[in-house]
């Protein structure tokens, strides 16, 4: 993922931040860690993830 693209997900504000306080290799564990732990959660509670973007996009 480009920093530019950073703003199309609903995580982008806390990367943005993230990215001012950590080292690289340090914000690519935290992004790991943040998006196993969405889908763990979508799988375990059977819901989609960012239903709200996909409501925009239609």
């Amino acid at each position: 993922m480009h920093p530019h693209n950073w703003g199309r997900y609903s995580f982008g504000p806390w990367l943005n931040s993230a990215s001012e306080r950590l080292h690289r290799n340090k914000l690519a564990v935290a992004l790991a860690n943040k998006l196993a732990r969405i889908a763990w959660s979508v799988l375990r509670n059977d819901k989609a993830f960012d239903t709200h973007l996909e409501v925009a996009a239609i």
